[in-house]
């Protein structure tokens, strides 16, 4: 029946897309395999029972645990039968992720993992029946790069009034993962204390607690809210007979949290022949020091940077190798430090003026050598000096402490660039001088020489040459006069290469001749100090992260700067008609200003001390909760790349009378970034029909539906919106 054909095409083509969204079984998405799997093969009425998510990863890729570090969490959302409850998801043991370059990347899971969550049915259901449980799951995977990954997935199982029987395909794994959650274990006490941003963990068998003692092994804490810096290496030491985890808090973390949730993790379990390798823990966080005892051999994990301050807590090497082993390691260090990024391009320049100097008298060369050597030891007695100050003033300091000033590293950044600027030729110093006398001539060059040194000390605080690490960790915790001894050692080493080539002038000779070719070498040495400039902005982009605009208003000085330098090369220098120098030099003097005031980092704004303006992370639940709390809600779905999102806060949240409003509601505000794809933003988007941001909403308490603002703010319409939200 021909006739029938199109009829038939038709129900197909209606038919298919129901078809496809019905996914029974596993269901794979890119690098991972998800399914939806129950222990038994059955269900009873109003009896809860266990359903997990299971995932099969492929080789090398990752998922991520509830706080993931980075990326963001596997998630479940329900589309239940009526009368069906469904709790969280119950996570098994997550571990430390790392990508193919072995750097630390997040949180979670690889290869096969279940994730449980326990669904309650209601008790009218009727044996016999057969019940389908739905759910789209979500997850980001990641290797070396990441992508989201979601799958519709649903789970059909028959009601039975009997006592289910075990699925056989699925009970074995099911039991194994199951049994292996983490767990609280009350044969173990457990506390939290703080000293600065050192968190430390004390454990010990509890009083009276049964069974044969353990000792658990590889010891490493999974910390549930992002308090602690999950890159960041942990230390494990025992304290007679306890066990002490020490841990770094996250740059954001609120620095007087009150308490420490998570997991401590133990390779061998935490009873004999247990697998169980996750202590659940919630405790309160009180006052104390952090400073742990000689470390327990094993592996902490994860492994972090040797120049990470927390690799300095578990105790000075010098138990371990003499104090002479110390000085040792000190001056090596100190020898490696020359061939770091952060110290090369102070090489180069240095370089640049033994070659310059290499026709000069053999006396002439050792002085500048030398001097350039007493630039270094005097600054590294300084910084020493001031460590030592601070410490026993109780200060919890590291190596390249300044660095944590966003006003100090902003303004060696501008000093950098500007010093690069006159290597690539926009203007030149000290042309007013050509006429001095040699006696000046020669007083300037040796300050160029100790200034020299000095610089190369302050660019060497942020590195960590190998062997450093363990004699700085030394030298901190040393007496004082054994500390000044291994500084000393760390500025011989940084410093002996430069004297050696000042004192033997026949390896002077070895270097090229001064020519043409200098300007050349001058210029290409400008690019290391431009790299040094982009790792110092990275820095303050780690500094200044809770306020959106301090990064772009940086950026911004960084330009007036360049500006300045070329007005002053331009029009300010020793040359032309002196009403132009004149004018360009006040050009410059104002552009420079203009440029340091632009993007001097600055403290958050605050209502009358009383309001912070903190930014926390959106979810409908954050909204709700905050709602039953009594609190108004400000949800602001932006993103990096929108210019009017930028403009907007800018606007806004440096308003007095805005944060004086936030203040005197109390306000929650929450933010969406969109920078990157985000699946459930761009599903709250499409719920109010909106493809783009900016896009922002303040929520009343006890009161569902928000004031929707427009794209475009200003103070008063963000005024005129809370008004409207406490009326309706």
């Amino acid at each position: 029946m021909p006739s029938l054909r199109p009829c038939l095409l038709l129900l197909i083509g209606l038919a298919l897309p129901a078809l496809l969204a019905a996914k029974p079984g596993p269901v794979r998405n890119h690098a991972v395999e998800a399914e939806l799997v129950a222990r038994d093969a059955a269900i009873q009425p109003g009896r809860s029972f266990w359903v997990a998510l299971k995932m099969e990863h492929d080789a090398h890729w990752h998922s991520y645990w509830i706080n993931p570090g980075t990326g963001y969490a596997t998630s479940l959302a329900w589309d239940l039968p009526a009368g069906f409850k469904a709790g969280d998801i119950v996570w098994s043991m997550p571990h430390v992720v790392k990508d193919s370059s072995n750097k630390v990347t997040g949180l979670g899971y690889e290869g096969e993992n279940l994730l449980f969550v326990e669904i309650t049915p209601p008790a009218t259901l009727s044996p016999g029946d057969n019940v389908t449980l739905r759910a789209k799951a979500g997850w980001l995977m990641c290797k070396d790069v990441c992508m989201p990954g979601e799958a519709d997935l649903e789970l059909t199982l028959p009601v039975t009034a009997n006592t289910p029987a075990p699925d056989a395909r699925i009970a074995g794994l099911f039991d194994r993962y199951f049994s292996n959650l983490p767990a609280r274990n009350d044969a173990w006490a457990v506390t939290a204390s703080r000293a600065g941003k050192t968190i430390a963990l004390r454990l010990a068998r509890a009083a009276g607690a049964a069974g044969a003692p353990h000792q658990p092994k590889d010891l490493h804490f999974f910390d549930r809210d992002g308090l602690l810096d999950f890159s960041a290496a942990q230390g494990v030491s025992e304290d007679g007979g306890a066990y002490v985890v020490t841990m770094t808090m996250a740059d954001d973390a609120k620095p007087d949290a009150p308490r420490l949730a998570g997991v401590l993790g133990s390779s061998n379990g935490w009873a004999d022949g247990s697998g169980n390798g996750g202590l659940v823990l919630d405790l309160p966080i009180v006052d104390g020091t952090a400073t742990p005892g000689p470390v327990v051999p094993g592996k902490p994990e994860p492994a972090g940077p040797e120049s990470h301050p927390s690799s300095l807590v578990a105790g000075p090497p010098a138990a371990a190798t003499g104090f002479a082993g110390t000085v040792l390691l000190a001056f090596v260090g100190g020898l490696i430090l020359n061939l770091m990024p952060c110290v090369f391009p102070v090489l180069g320049i240095k370089i640049l003026g033994f070659v310059n100097q290499s026709g000069n008298d053999r006396r002439k060369v050792t002085l500048h050598g030398l001097v350039f050597a007493l630039g270094v030891l005097l600054s590294f007695w300084t910084l020493a000096g001031l460590l030592l100050a601070l410490r026993a003033g109780g200060q919890q300091l590291g190596w390249g402490f300044q660095l944590q000033s966003p006003a100090f590293v902003f303004c060696m950044a501008v000093f950098l660039l500007i010093f690069a600027l006159n290597m690539s030729g926009l203007f030149e110093v000290g042309l007013s001088a050509t006429g001095v006398g040699g006696n000046l001539q020669m007083k300037d060059g040796f300050s160029g020489s100790f200034f020299t040194g000095a610089l190369a000390t302050l660019v060497a605080t942020p590195c960590s040459a190998p062997f450093l690490a363990p004699a700085l960790g030394a030298a901190l915790s040393l007496p004082a006069i054994q500390s000044f001894l291994v500084f000393t050692a760390i500025a011989v080493g940084l410093a002996l290469p430069y004297l050696l080539l000042s004192i033997f002038p026949q390896a002077i000779k070895l270097l090229p001749r001064p020519g043409a070719w200098m300007e050349t070498f001058k210029q290409l040495m400008a690019f290391p100090l431009y790299a040094t400039v982009g790792w110092l902005l990275w820095v303050l982009a780690g500094q200044t992260k809770d306020d959106d605009n301090a990064l772009l208003l940086i950026a911004f000085g960084f330009v007036l700067v360049a500006m300045a330098t070329w007005a002053y090369g331009r029009f300010g220098q020793a040359y032309g008609k002196a009403s132009r120098q004149v004018a360009g030099r006040i050009v410059a003097a104002a552009l420079l200003a203009a440029g340091l005031w632009t993007g001097w980092p600055k403290a958050a704004a605050a209502a009358d001390g009383s309001y912070q303006v903190t930014w926390e992370k959106w979810s409908p639940e954050a909204i709700r909760s905050a709602q039953a709390a009594g609190h108004y809600v400000y949800v602001d779905f932006t993103a990096r790349w929108c210019a009017t999102c930028q403009t907007n806060k800018a606007t806004v949240f440096h308003s007095a009378d805005v944060l004086a409003e936030l203040a005197k509601r109390n306000v929650v505000l929450l933010r969406g970034d969109w920078t990157n794809r985000d699946p459930k933003i761009t599903a709250e988007l499409a719920r109010w029909n909106r493809s783009a941001v900016p896009f922002d909403l303040i929520y009343a308490p006890g009161r569902p539906e928000p004031v929707v603002l427009p794209e475009l703010l200003s103070p008063g319409k963000v005024l005129e919106a809370f008004a409207q939200a406490g009326q309706k």
